[in-house]
């Protein structure tokens, strides 16, 4: 408890400052008049390509290579473009922002052919890692909702001594696997209804097919409140041309619902996160009150789940997409955890 209180107050603090350094110039040089425009750092040319595990990542860096790391983590169906106003928003404030596109997404590709194109939990959590060991990063705050928020969760459990602090949206997302055949409130299946369709062989035709008006679907149920326009959608879709984009997503929902086997290469992990185990990092969970995915609640119920300094929020208005509808919200998160793991 005194540690929670102490946390607590750091984060006080940590916000204040934050408002102050804001204004500061933090970034490397030629970087500022970019950040200008929140939208200029995603321009091809800042593209950056790394080999990190069984994967060649493409990823976006910003502000200073000696700043404190911030890792922002894009989710299902989505991409970097959700962390828009976010990235350059904390890289304002000094931190140096790195946004990957995940697995099956952008222009990230599997460095072997005979790579089984894996969506489940233990590969995206294990690539986030072996992407800070390209890097040379050894410690970092995690940051990220829906796919990304579960990479983040299930490596700060199975890894805490290279996470700074974990903000992620709907608490804790590691996958309890072994329940997926247990049902849910009708209200919570309706809002899934694209899980149940990639369980078939015409769900997986349909993506194939159909991406870019299947994420427009659920984006709509998942963000009730969010005006997004046809430019914004067909910025995240077009991380979607990706030749494993059907592949991954297809054995992500699978393997969660239990009707996909998971690769032998992460048998190891996947065995460690089937006792799903607690998160021992200072956290920061967020519920968005329009969340068309997962209501948002006060916490309790993961309590148990963040065995560390924890705070739980909900902000008003955002939905499934927080960072990109409450990016204030979301980058003062990240800077809070960032600011306390360096004062």
């Amino acid at each position: 408890m005194n540690t929670m209180k102490t946390t607590r107050r750091r984060f006080i603090r940590t916000t204040a400052t934050g408002i102050l350094v804001a204004n500061g110039p933090t970034m490397r040089t030629g970087f500022a008049a970019e950040l200008a425009n929140h939208g200029a750092w995603l321009h091809r040319r800042n593209l950056r390509q790394v080999q990190a595990g069984v994967l060649d990542v493409g990823y976006f860096d910003l502000g200073r290579e000696n700043d404190p790391a911030v890792i922002l983590l894009h989710g299902f169906p989505y991409a970097v473009d959700s962390y828009a106003k976010v990235a350059p928003d904390l890289a304002r404030r000094g931190c140096r922002v790195i946004v990957p596109y995940l697995r099956g997404h952008g222009s990230t590709r599997f460095l072997a052919s005979n790579t089984p194109r894996s969506g489940q939990q233990g590969a995206i959590g294990t690539d986030l890692l072996a992407l800070m060991d390209s890097l040379n990063l050894r410690r970092a705050v995690w940051a990220g909702y829906d796919w990304g928020g579960r990479a983040a969760c299930v490596a700060a459990a199975l890894w805490p001594e290279r996470c700074e602090g974990l903000v992620s949206v709907n608490s804790y997302l590691i996958q309890d696997i072994a329940s997926a055949g247990r049902p849910v409130a009708p209200s919570v299946e309706a809002g899934i209804w694209y899980q149940h369709y990639f369980l078939t062989e015409r769900g997986r035709l349909g993506l194939e097919s159909n991406r870019r008006e299947i994420a427009r679907t659920i984006w709509t149920r998942n963000s009730p409140h969010w005006s997004f326009d046809d430019a914004t959608l067909d910025r995240h879709v077009a991380a979607f041309d990706n030749p494993d984009y059907v592949e991954v997503v297809i054995h992500s929902y699978r393997h969660r619902l239990g009707a996909a086997d998971g690769h032998p290469a992460y048998r190891e992990v996947e065995g460690r996160l089937s006792a799903l185990p607690a998160i021992q990092v200072p956290t920061i969970t967020l519920d968005g009150s329009a969340d068309g995915v997962v209501p948002a609640n006060d916490g309790q119920a993961s309590a148990a789940k963040f065995s560390g300094p924890r705070m739980h929020r909900i902000i008003e208005g955002a939905g499934h997409n927080l960072p990109e509808e409450a990016p204030d919200a979301f980058a003062d998160a990240a800077w809070e955890l960032s600011q306390a793991a360096h004062e």
